[in-house]
């Protein structure tokens, strides 16, 4: 077996000796042989693929922790995993996208200002009207979802793992009082509503941790939930979002999807790697790359939203949106004479489609007039 110096070895896998003695220490690519007397590392050629893949995975901007978890795997899994940090990389992009967006907008209204924290406040507040629904469906054996809809908050979230109802539940919860200022600031509304969010986090966390004696470690996180709500304070919509439950926007018969899938079939959408169509029916379109799961890393999307009197919002769990097309969104939300209607409607269609998922749905009217 040929060895290498530790110099000759940096210069053919283009580390540098410092990273490669880090490295060392970590487990992460300890040297073929130490010499006992000198402490001298000598690697074996054979070693030089696996450090450029590290050299790789480092420029991919991956922690030295995952990259030893994806050394350790089989070709096979270690090109899975790639693609589900690569999807976390895009959906944290998408995020900071959608932020950068929200912050340009506010800062370019004509009116930006000294007075911009108090701005929103001088609109009248907002007269909604209202209807939820949330059902097991027809195959699942239990309903791990929530729905809420109230004057000051519209949620749906869709819990997965061994207590994946409680956490649902949990989500939604935590943001009932956030609006207890009936017109707060931009910046205090964002603050309290990352707050409630990190809360529940927080309570899922606990959660999981009971559950994570009884699950499977290959599985995935043990419980977690989505969460797609929208807080309504004087004339100003708070929109907090992880996961792939979604909210819909009808404005003049259009029907826009205002929030970001977080999965991993989305980030391949994003690079171009599939079409929309083709991520209807894609094997992996269900799995996650964030969640509300107790995590650290779990940092969901908070910005406004401006309404307009006559607006229809549709918040819905992935049994709503991955099960009804959207042209068929479009035409019940369109032709529905009230959020009532449109729920009723909206549901029936899922069921004549099998109903596979458990069911939520809120749909909500922006009506003209002072509340």
């Amino acid at each position: 077996m040929g060895l290498l110096n530790i110099g000759e070895f940096a210069r053919a896998s283009r580390l540098s000796a410092k990273a490669l003695r880090l490295y060392d220490e970590l487990g992460l690519l300890p040297p073929a042989q130490v010499d006992p007397a000198t402490g001298y590392r000598f690697y074996a050629l054979e070693q030089l693929e696996q450090a450029r893949l590290v050299l790789w995975l480092r420029q991919l901007g991956m922690p030295l922790a995952r990259i030893r978890t994806v050394c350790d795997l089989a070709p096979a899994a270690a090109s899975a995993e790639i693609s589900r940090f690569w999807a976390e990389v895009e959906a944290d992009t998408a995020a900071r996208r959608e932020l950068a967006g929200f912050l340009i907008g506010l800062l370019t209204e004509p009116d930006a200002g000294t007075d911009a924290a108090v701005r929103p406040a001088a609109r009248p507040a907002m007269r909604i009207r209202y209807a939820a629904r949330c059902d097991i469906g027809l195959v699942r054996a239990v309903n791990q979802e929530a729905a809420y809809a109230g004057s000051r908050l519209l949620a749906v979230a869709d819990g997965f793992g061994a207590d994946g109802a409680p956490a649902s539940t949990a989500a939604i919860e935590s943001l009932l009082g956030v609006t207890t200022d009936p017109a707060p600031s931009a910046g205090d509304l964002l603050n309290a509503l990352a707050d409630a969010a990190a809360a529940a986090n927080r309570a899922i966390g606990g959660l999981a941790e009971d559950a994570e004696a009884e699950a499977d470690p290959s599985a995935g996180p043990a419980t977690g939930t989505t969460l797609t709500a929208m807080v309504v304070a004087g004339s100003q919509l708070a929109l907090v979002h992880i996961g792939d439950s979604r909210a819909y926007l009808l404005r003049h018969g259009d029907l826009l999807q205002i929030t970001h899938d977080d999965t991993v079939v989305q980030a391949m959408v994003d690079e171009g790697r599939l079409t929309k169509e083709e991520a209807a029916s894609h094997p992996q379109r269900a799995m996650l790359v964030r969640a509300l799961d107790g995590q650290q890393t779990a940092s969901p999307q908070v910005h406004l939203h401006q309404p307009d009197p006559g607006d229809r919002y549709l918040l819905c769990s992935d049994g709503v949106s991955a099960v009804i097309p959207e042209l068929d969104l479009q035409r019940v939300l369109s032709a529905a004479g009230d959020p009532e209607q449109a729920v009723t409607e909206l549901m029936t269609l899922v069921h004549q489609a099998g109903a596979p998922d458990n069911v939520s749905c809120v749909v909500a009217d922006i009506d003209p007039g002072p509340a």
